[in-house]
């Protein structure tokens, strides 16, 4: 369409250029020739069609490259033709193209300025010309002109040229009254303009045409932006006693004109809804205020008092938007009255209120005006300002504006300091008297029995503890004693209360005016915990070099003389538990508080060690003691017991005195110990804690012992998890109101999939309740039978009411008695699927210790106890249930079996003691691999036999053994040889039974798990193991059980005799064997095929062939001696098969082989080719055989479809010959075969008594791929011409195909085909 478009535009541009060269002749000049013009190449109008190109990338290009040719070239001609052909593509229909030629035309103009303005401005005037164009081509006329003009102004020239200016801005007002097509363009264009001419320009050319739009600019909002425009833009033309004499005011914002400014601005704010953005008018009126002195007029008045009282979206969304655009412009006094305005508080009501999802949300948006607002401001006194007055902005005490907010990043060092001491003031002494507090109509009803300033303080204080967290958070300009300040802070209000105040603690300084309760403190401690992460992974602070070097080394939560920061909390802590002054919110018992002084002591004597070689154990020690004396304030009870099984863990693990050997009932050694404590961290809801502890364990897993990593591998183990209670304890979380920020992850992980299988384990519940016990059914028919006996009689209806009272009674207690019992089955189900999840979850936090020690100590030889654990969890998940957990679960469990363990660099160099192990281990694996029926699974355990192979091989034994002797061609040259052939700790010959045994299941077994990748990878990564088993794989060439064992065999043995390593390794004497045993095994394989190949061997045979062909072009480039006398017997009976000539893919294979013993194609002859195209095409033109019954009815329609009697088509006489199963002359000469009308041509079958002699050679031969073809081609006009069965419509289905192909074949072939038809018919 597009290409249609442009193709009539270019017609259109050369009928009008002759019709112009025709009038200018007329004149007395010469007209140059346009069709010469664009006879010089397609190429100058295709540029044209690129320009017309919905492609916004496609249309530039098109622009670069006519300007790049118009330079070249510099032909006047091409140059008027292309104005031409621009100026008309202005108006063009498709929107994309309008665009595309202004922008094009604004380029040229712009290149070739000796282009007057004026005179491109006339053709536009012209072209698109307003008063003659029709009725249905004004939207393109209008649209035409519109583009010119923004051609001319974007070329840039158009304020240079005084007259062009006058014109366009002329056309511009003009245009204005087709809004129905133009909308608002032109006067905004017109504003454009009017903002980019000088002063003088302006005054002298625009402000006489200008006059009536600025008299009117209380009109409409476009008028009244050209008018601001002006005014800012030249002051020294719009002074006050213009404006007077123009609309009677020397001033835009005064009280007469609010009304007036609120209407347009309302008008303008429903006109750019769509646009989400603030109008330009409305940010212009906001300067013009300003400038005038009036802004508090405007404000008040104009917005709060005018806007605010409309109740609609596009308004209000204005108001929020001229807030925030307002910011940078105002003074301090101005930002804090419209910071308390209504304007304020309508917009935290906003906020509140679209909470639900669906709802449009300006939060985000006014953040950002906020973010650009504090980075583009220098003054400290204006930041602090628009900071509080959004913090300031509450709904019942809790600050609207978001307490995560990352707008602190841009508040200057200074301005943070005084806002984090305003936060602390605020905490303390909460002023509501300060805050722009409201509350919604819900929230009014729903809190009127409530103590609303309690519950205010403790809102406020909740959001201010969030904010101070997130400062530290944050990257905002900080230093150690703004961080340490802020969590000296909540450390306090978190655990302790002051008794009065003093000078010694800063925090028990100033007392709160209303005391912390409980539950403060609570939401307090939660958000503390919140910051002691944020401590523990924040970078060095400071610009001192110690810093710098600290920060290069990637180390985190510690201060710049590398102190850790819970370090000083605790030291800060210890001197609040010493001071008289303060007490502790859950106080210490005598046993707490001696842990407490043995901790202290026991991290002292710790960092007198840090300087030693074990500085990783000191200061994991160190870290897990100051996090345990940290939870001792949380819980007291819980901790104790943990704290001192650490205590006494720190005093064995740093005694001088060595360990003694441990028998089985022996006390656990201090790693055991730690073991079992990092994983009842684990279980514990808090980030902090699991991330301590995996940082822990990393730092000890170099002492870990085979004790302790089978602690780990018990939590793994997926047979023993319904036998032993776990440490996991199922927290009810409905009872918690408060949860901390360090809690959130495992909520979404933990609330997902209960969702997930609640509604499952309902439906079952309610299936299993239709079935009522029969004890139930019991109790309830006695209880019936009773309430019968009591009358003696066994109708209901004799009861009086007082016995059926008591009978509805007593079925009621039954029936809620009942109802108790399944709710308590309920319960319990719920509790055990809420401890497997958890259990489950425990599971995926205990893989990353796993993860860990695999990274860390991936040449320790525990490596290998990890790997059957492993992949029991592989295998139980595999063939368990699958939900969404158990799935994450089994990807984390194959991730790190895959990647941190079968295909790592590093691995165990000392494992000569364990070689006989390890053998049987592999044995073991391999075993199960076979025996498995999943090959998912079998794929993971003969990757770890692997890896253990790859660790044997890589082990230097130390018994001397003579080495490997190389094969003569490569002793000297090739040193990667003796590394293939270097075999370590591996026992060679026993791996090689044991992998025969498996290789021999693959292709002997009917169902194997097992799959050919795995031993290709097993050969290409040990070329020794591949250099013993190749024999085997070349006898199941043969030896397979079933044809796609047998083809598998060969499409392994394919991809080994590619592998450059195994030849690297062998002698020329075993790599000839080897391809001549190949070979043998191939020929007997191919002589068992039958004659007639079935579908079943075809696989087979397609790679016996693929196998074949590379071990010939081996044989023949090597020029190895191999006896080739019967295979080439195979081959040559393979040729008289059924079914190769059949397949095009064995075709090919075939004589691909065969080109090796210098065997060729035989060519198919193209002589009869032409016989049998005449006698088709004679058939084609025969009418269908039709019963006598028929032949009169068909003649009739022939005659009235042609108009003419057919000579000999109708009587139906040739077709005798035919049907009694004679020849016709052209079949007795062999051109013809007997069976042409028949679909099934070449499968030999005799038809009406004639046998058709070629097929078989043209099986043998491959086919005539062109007579074929052509067959192919007349069979799908013909439609069946021959069936007897078929009436009169097939005839004319052979009429349709000659006439089809009489329309093809013209001239001399049409009249020798009539005379060749003429007399075969009338025989």
């Amino acid at each position: 369409m597009a290409r249609r478009q442009g193709a009539g535009q270019g017609q259109d541009g050369v009928a009008g250029q002759q019709g112009a060269g025709q009038e200018r002749g007329q004149g007395g000049a010469v007209p140059p020739d346009p069709r010469g013009l664009l006879r010089q190449g397609r190429a100058f109008l295709d540029l044209f069609w690129d320009i017309a190109k919905p492609d916004q990338e496609a249309r530039l290009e098109g622009t670069e490259r006519l300007l790049r040719h118009l330079r070249e070239r510099r032909e006047d001609e091409e140059l008027k033709y292309t104005l031409k052909r621009l100026v008309e593509g202005l108006g063009a229909t498709r929107e994309a193209a309008r665009p595309g030629f202004s922008l094009a035309l604004a380029q040229v103009l712009q290149a070739f300025e000796e282009i007057p303005l004026c005179s491109v401005l006339e053709q536009i005037k012209e072209k698109h010309n307003l008063e003659k164009v029709k009725k249905k081509l004004v939207r393109n006329a209008a649209f035409g002109n519109f583009f010119g003009i923004m051609a001319l102004f974007q070329s840039g020239r158009l304020v240079k040229d005084r007259k062009a200016l006058l014109e366009s801005i002329q056309l511009l007002q003009q245009l204005a009254c087709y809004q129905t097509h133009l909308r608002d363009l032109p006067r905004k264009t017109l504003i454009d303009i009017t903002s980019e001419v000088p002063e003088a320009v302006f005054e002298d050319v625009l402000f006489g045409i200008l006059q009536s739009d600025l008299a009117s600019a209380f009109t409409s909002p476009e008028n009244l932006h050209l008018l601001l425009v002006g005014m800012q833009k030249f002051p020294a033309v719009l002074k006050p006693g213009k404006l007077k004499k123009l609309f009677g005011s020397p001033t835009v914002v005064n009280e007469e004109n609010i009304p007036r400014l609120v209407e347009l601005l309302q008008s303008a704010a429903k006109s750019e809804k769509k646009d989400k953005k603030l109008p330009s008018v409305a940010f212009d009126l906001l300067q013009v205020s300003l400038k005038e002195g009036a802004f508090e007029l405007f404000w008040k008045e104009g917005v709060e008092n005018g806007l605010l009282k409309e109740k609609s979206g596009p308004v209000s969304y204005m108001c929020y938007r001229l807030l925030g655009s307002a910011l940078p412009l105002l003074s301090l006094d101005q930002l804090q009255m419209v910071l308390k305005g209504k304007v304020m508080q309508h917009y935290g009501e906003h906020v509140v209120t679209t909470q639900l999802p669906d709802r449009f949300k300006f939060a985000p948006e006014m953040e950002g005006y906020i973010d650009e607002f504090l980075k583009s401001c220098d003054d400290t006194e204006r930041q602090l300002a628009v900071v509080i007055g959004f913090s300031t902005l509450t709904n019942q005490g809790y600050p609207v504006f978001s307490g995560s907010s990352r707008i602190v990043v841009h508040l200057q060092p200074v301005t943070l300091q005084k806002y984090v001491a305003w936060l602390k003031d605020m905490f303390l002494k909460p002023d509501f008297d300060c805050c722009l507090d409201f509350a919604s109509n819900r929230q009014k009803q729903n809190q009127e029995n409530v103590n609303t300033a309690q519950y205010k303080i403790n809102r406020l204080r909740k959001w201010i503890i969030h904010r101070l967290a997130n400062i530290i958070e944050s990257q905002a300009q900080k230093d150690e004693s703004l961080v340490m300040d802020i969590s000296r802070f909540c450390f306090f209000h978190a655990f302790f209360k002051a008794k009065k105040k003093t000078p010694q603690i800063h925090e028990a300084n100033v007392l709160p005016s209303e005391p912390l309760d409980e539950q403060a403190h609570s939401v307090t401690e939660n958000y503390f915990f919140g910051l002691l992460q944020n401590l523990n992974t924040l970078t060095v602070l400071g610009d001192t070099a110690k810093a710098a070097a600290l920060r290069e080394k990637h180390i985190h939560g510690v201060t710049a003389d590398g102190k850790l920061w819970i370090f000083l909390l605790v030291q800060y802590a210890n001197k609040l538990l010493s001071s008289g002054h303060v007490k502790a919110v859950k106080p210490f018992t005598e046993e707490q508080r001696d842990a407490w002084e043995r901790t202290l002591q026991a991290v002292k004597n710790l960092q007198k060690k840090e300087n030693k070689s074990d500085s990783a154990k000191v200061v994991a020690f160190q870290q897990l003691l100051l996090l345990m004396a940290i939870h001792l304030f949380k819980n007291p009870s819980e901790t104790m017991d943990v704290l001192s099984d650490l205590l006494n863990c720190t005093e064995r693990a740093f005694s001088k005195e060595p360990e003694h050997k441990k028998t089985d009932d022996a006390e656990p050694g201090w790693i055991e110990v730690m073991v079992e404590i990092l994983l009842s961290l684990l279980a514990q809801p808090s980030l902090l804690l699991r991330r301590i502890s995996k940082s822990v364990f990393v730092r000890i897993c170099p002492n870990l012992t085979k004790r302790g990593l089978q602690l780990i591998l018990d939590v793994l183990d997926p047979y023993e998890e319904q036998n032993e209670e776990s440490a996991v304890v199922v927290m009810e979380e409905s009872g918690k109101k408060i949860k901390s920020a360090q809690d959130a992850d495992e909520e979404g992980s933990e609330g997902s999939s209960d969702e997930d299988s609640e509604e499952e384990n309902d439906s079952g519940d309610e299936e299993k309740n239709e079935e009522v016990d029969d004890n139930f059914r019991s109790q309830l028919m006695n209880m019936l039978q009773a309430g019968n006996a009591l009358e003696g009689d066994e109708s209901d209806e004799e009861l009086d009411d007082e016995a059926m009272m008591a009978l509805d009674k007593n079925i009621s207690a039954l029936f809620a008695e009942q109802q108790k019992r399944i709710q308590a089955k309920k319960d319990e189900k719920g509790r055990i699927r809420k401890e497997k999840i958890l259990r489950r979850d425990f599971k995926i936090k205990v893989l990353d210790l796993i993860e860990a020690f695999l990274v860390k100590q991936s040449e320790n030889p525990l490596v290998f106890d990890i790997i059957e654990p492993l992949l029991r969890v592989i295998e139980q998940c595999m063939t368990s249930d699958s939900d969404k957990q158990e799935v994450d679960f089994l990807q984390k469990t194959a991730n790190i079996f895959r990647n941190s363990l079968c295909r790592t660099k590093q691995y165990c160099k000392r494992v000569d003691a364990l070689k006989k192990d390890l053998h049987d281990f592999v044995e073991r694996l391999v075993k199960k691999a076979c025996k498995h029926t999943h090959s998912s699974v079998a794929l993971y355990y003969f990757s770890a036999s692997l890896y253990l192979l790859k660790v044997l091989k890589g082990n230097t034994s130390n018994k001397s053994s003579a080495p490997t002797p190389l094969p003569e061609k490569q002793s000297d040259a090739v040193p990667q040889a003796a590394q293939l052939l270097s075999t370590g700790c591996l026992d060679v010959e026993r791996m090689a039974v044991l992998y025969r045994e498996a290789l021999t299941q693959l292709f002997s077994k009917r169902k194997s798990a097992l799959t050919s990748s795995m031993f290709f990878d097993l050969f290409k990564r040990f070329p020794i193991m591949c250099k013993l088993l190749v024999g085997t794989l070349v006898k199941s060439v043969t030896a397979g059980a079933r044809q796609h064992q047998q083809a598998q065999a060969c499409s392994l043995l394919q991809k080994v005799l590619l592998l450059r390593e195994l030849k690297l390794i062998m002698t020329e004497e075993e790599w000839e064997d080897l391809i001549r045993e190949s070979i043998v095994q191939l020929t007997q394989s191919l002589k068992a095929v039958d004659k007639r190949i079935l579908k079943a061997d075809k696989e087979k045979v397609a790679k016996n062939l693929e196998l074949l062909n590379i071990l010939l072009k081996t044989a023949t480039e090597q020029k190895l001696r191999v006896n080739l006398t019967e295979l080439d017997k195979v081959l040559v009976a393979l040729n008289q098969a059924e079914g190769i000539g059949n397949s095009a893919r064995l075709d090919s294979l075939y004589w691909n082989v065969m080109r090796w013993l210098n065997y060729t194609k035989p060519k198919k002859e193209k002589t009869a080719n032409k016989p049998v195209q005449e006698a088709e095409s004679l058939k084609r033109k025969k009418k269908g055989f039709l019963p006598e019954t028929k032949k009169r009815k068909n003649r009739k329609k022939g005659i009235q479809e042609n108009g003419v009697t057919s000579e000999a088509t109708e009587d139906g006489e040739p077709a005798a010959p035919e049907e009694l199963g004679t020849e016709t002359p052209k079949q007795k000469k062999g051109l013809v075969p007997g069976s042409s009308k028949h679909k099934k041509q070449n499968k030999g079958i005799k038809e009406n008594g004639v046998a058709k002699a070629e097929t078989g050679t043209e099986a043998v031969n491959g086919g005539d791929a062109v007579a074929a073809k052509k067959k192919k081609k007349n069979r799908k006009r013909k439609r069946d011409v021959g069936n007897e069965a078929e009436p009169g419509p097939a005839a004319k289905k052979t009429k349709g195909s000659g006439s089809q192909e009489t329309q093809q074949k013209q001239g001399k072939a049409k009249k020798k085909r009539k005379e060749k038809k003429t007399p075969a018919l009338q025989e």
